[in-house]
């Protein structure tokens, strides 16, 4: 994540319940593959279910970067985040 960004979150981390839990459960999954990284073999469920974590964790950045643009003021996108849940 770009410095500007780890700002603004530290920022509005306390302020916004949304953005908290994206980053905790961002987190959550970095977390989660990590510990499927460490694995010298996965097994074909383990594998669809690292790849479907790695999914979800791209899906809740996505969601980050709308919220962080909304606090930017970027009004380039049409939705917010409060009505686009994941």
């Amino acid at each position: 994540m770009e410095e500007r960004d780890e700002k603004l979150i530290g920022k509005w981390i306390k302020k916004d319940e949304t953005l908290k839990h994206c980053i905790e459960q961002h987190q959550e999954y970095e977390k989660r593959l990590e510990e499927f990284n460490r694995q010298i073999y996965l097994s074909p469920e383990e594998s669809m279910e690292r790849k479907r974590i790695q999914k979800l964790k791209l899906a809740i950045r996505d969601k980050i970067q709308l919220i962080l643009s909304e606090h930017r003021g970027d009004h380039n996108s049409l939705r917010t985040h409060r009505s686009h849940p994941l």
